[in-house]
């Protein structure tokens, strides 16, 4: 049954997260009105990203971040699901830039589904992540009422393992949280942004599946965040994209009967899966 996916582009204020999740739930109030089922937010959209030796403040628990959204959006006409990027406090243990997925009930609270914790930590260049937060270990696949979406964020589409594994696991939509500084000018779009749509583009026609992409933007310490949310479907087309740097709210509405579509036209998930066995072989011989 279709079903509508917004993706909230927005610039967070730095490290104050109570004003953050007061825009975010403005957001996700109007999302719902606009007649979103699934809101995406960006990687890091309760605190801002370049936070360094400042995550611990700006970290929050998921039961903490679970009960100050409902909070805020007590008396929602109709449900829908939220899916942000936060740091997360795991108690009495590590920092995690990580991704939340809560329901929020018409009416009154909301429960968290999952939190999926990032695998790849870009420390090269501007980053500097694998110093202040550290690596998560399991895929973020959601059970959601839609069925089986996964998580991703940010860098972890840039490896291509990830994408794999969650589309063999059953993911039918793929939602990506992320915190891209604009870095290239020599076309028409930052040279990331350009990246970031061939990749996703990619991911989605090998596998077959919907991808939706909520980027921050706005500017920290001087870096550019470079927005361009987008929605691509199972074809590997664009569905929807938002303008770069400015806040925008996007929404496309997706019919997961397109994936079947998709792999049918192009059954190259099925072939995977044939030979996948050999493959895992192949990987216990990797050094």
């Amino acid at each position: 049954m279709p079903f509508t996916v917004a993706c909230a582009q927005f610039s967070p204020e730095k490290a104050e997260i109570a004003a953050n999740l007061d825009r975010i739930a403005a957001i996700t109030r109007q999302a719902c009105a606009e007649g979103a089922d699934l809101v995406v937010f960006p990687e890091t959209a309760t605190s801002g990203y370049f936070l360094e030796g400042g995550v611990l403040e700006s970290s929050l628990t998921p039961p903490a971040l679970t009960h100050e959204l409902a909070v805020r959006l007590g008396d929602l006409p109709r449900p829908i699901d939220v899916t942000l990027g936060f740091i997360e406090q795991e108690l009495g243990g590590n920092l995690y830039n990580s991704a939340a997925y809560l329901e929020i009930a018409s009416g009154g609270g909301a429960t968290l589904r999952a939190v999926y914790r990032k695998f790849f930590l870009p420390t090269y260049g501007v980053f500097d992540e694998e110093r202040f937060v550290a690596r998560g270990t399991h895929l973020g696949i959601v059970e959601s009422r839609f069925g089986p979406v996964a998580l991703l964020i940010c860098e972890d589409v840039w490896h291509s393992i990830l994408p794999t594994l969650c589309a063999i696991r059953g993911a039918r939509l793929l939602l990506v949280p992320s915190a891209s500084p604009a870095r290239g000018f020599t076309g028409t779009k930052p040279d990331n942004l350009d990246r970031y749509e061939r990749l996703l583009r990619g991911i989605a026609e090998e596998h077959g599946v919907f991808c939706a992409n909520a980027m921050l933007c706005g500017f920290e310490g001087g870096k550019g965040f470079v927005g361009g949310s987008s929605v691509i479907d199972p074809f590997g087309k664009v569905m929807v994209q938002a303008p770069v740097l400015d806040d925008a709210l996007i929404l496309a509405t997706i019919d997961l009967a397109d994936v079947e579509v998709a792999r049918a036209q192009s059954p190259l998930l099925s072939d995977l899966k044939s030979v996948w066995g050999d493959i895992r072989r192949a990987i216990e011989t990797v050094d």
